[in-house]
């Protein structure tokens, strides 16, 4: 009888650990222009190839090239560039806040910035998103007022969602931002049925689901497909490939299928994967997918390949998994200086323009961060009513609770 050896288990590694010299030698990156624009119709087999690819369409001397590349005006390129700039410094008021006790807690988007800025401006109103907690430029890029943004960070008497959420967890129906979930991966089921849900009251509007690269582990991001692919549900999938999760290597979550865009693969969707600090190549894959699905063709499966330069939140330290220098050597840029690049290249930017913005826009954040301070902040001024957390929860209060909202006083 033959005699086998102990089973045992494969346990996927980071390939450096932190003091060890960054290497993204796994990241293969093909030229830019060279991963060709098919059909908006296409049959999902014949892009197959698309999910092991990468779609680029900024080169590394600032050129647009390829099929991909037009489908914005200098204005919106423009417009696109202000956008990342203000979601920036954006971030980085917010985090000194977070610093000086003015909030609990903070997620920054520092090298993120292009994937969901450049998607905003592909979608049309009343289509909802559904995000994570790294997709705030979805707000800033459709307008949402940053006093708002605020207010909610500081959880203070004029926070929009009345001290009910964490920071940074923004709602607005009114800017298609569905309420941000702590639960990470419910966004993703919620996002196809809200879709499902609109194909059948015959609207047009569809719905974006965003997911990142640890959550695809979760069996929601599973059964999102599911349903997705078999009912064609009018909705973009968006995993945002950042390379870690809290403080996990993606290949726990990636396993055995080499990208997370070919997971879509097994469900039949058409699956792409595309460059997201390339503002250009994300907004051209975001029309082309938003397209596919308002023509009632069915969802797309995208991954944007990006990096998570900073911290995955203020209660994190990313030296205790990964190299201080990693995000040094991530070999696809800063989606800010590559915009910012392309432009000077076309003669439509100067470095003195850019400047000129960078303080622009930073005065419009602090000047944004004084008005929400006056109405108060985590541990000083003005609270939401308590009377708040009964409110809004049913149309028509039931006793329990107006029981409790009595014995609290309010």
């Amino acid at each position: 009888m033959m005699e086998y050896a102990p089973l045992s288990l494969h346990v996927p590694e980071p390939e450096v650990r932190p003091g060890d010299t960054p290497d993204f030698s796994r990241v293969v990156i093909p030229r830019a222009g060279s991963v060709a624009r098919p059909p908006v119709d296409v049959d999902p087999k014949d892009i197959r190839d698309l999910a092991y690819s990468i779609i680029r369409v900024l080169n590394r001397d600032g050129e647009a090239v390829g099929d991909w590349a037009g489908t914005l005006t200098d204005d919106e390129l423009k417009e696109g560039l202000r956008h990342m700039m203000t979601l920036r410094a954006f971030d980085a008021r917010m985090l000194t806040a977070q610093r000086q006790g003015k909030t609990s807690f903070y997620m920054q988007h520092m090298g993120e910035e292009a994937v969901s800025c450049a998607f905003r401006r592909a979608m049309e109103p009343g289509d909802m998103n559904f995000p994570t907690y790294r997709q705030a430029g979805l707000l800033i890029a459709g307008g949402y007022p940053m006093v708002d943004m605020m207010n909610q960070i500081f959880s203070n008497e004029a926070d929009p969602i009345k001290g009910r959420q964490l920071p940074v967890m923004y709602a607005s129906k009114e800017h298609g931002f569905f309420s941000i979930s702590g639960n990470l991966g419910t966004q993703f089921v919620q996002a196809v049925g809200w879709a499902m849900a609109s194909a059948i009251r015959n609207d047009t509007r569809i719905a974006a689901g965003w997911i990142g690269d640890g959550s695809t582990a979760e069996s929601d991001f599973h059964a999102a497909l599911v349903f997705a692919s078999t009912y064609r549900a009018p909705v973009v999938l968006n995993i945002v490939n950042n390379q870690w999760a809290i403080s996990t290597y993606q290949g726990i979550a990636r396993g055995g299928s080499g990208t997370f865009a070919a997971r879509g693969l097994g469900f039949g969707l058409p699956a792409l994967r595309v460059d997201g600090n390339d503002y250009l190549a994300v907004h051209a894959v975001a029309k082309w997918a938003v397209e596919r699905a308002r023509r009632g063709l069915g969802p797309t499966l995208v991954e944007y390949v990006t990096y998570r330069v900073g911290a995955h939140s203020t209660s994190d330290d990313p030296s205790a998994y990964r190299p201080k220098t990693e995000s040094d050597a991530w070999p696809l840029g800063d989606p800010v200086i590559r915009l910012r690049n392309h432009l000077i290249k076309r003669g439509l930017w100067s470095e003195d323009r850019h400047k000129q913005m960078e303080a622009e826009i930073m005065d419009g954040v602090v000047a944004a961060q004084k008005e929400a301070e006056r109405h108060g902040t985590l541990h000083s001024g003005g609270k939401p009513s308590v009377r708040d957390m009964f409110e809004g929860v049913y149309a028509e209060m039931p006793p329990h609770l107006r029981r409790q909202r009595q014995k609290a006083g309010v």
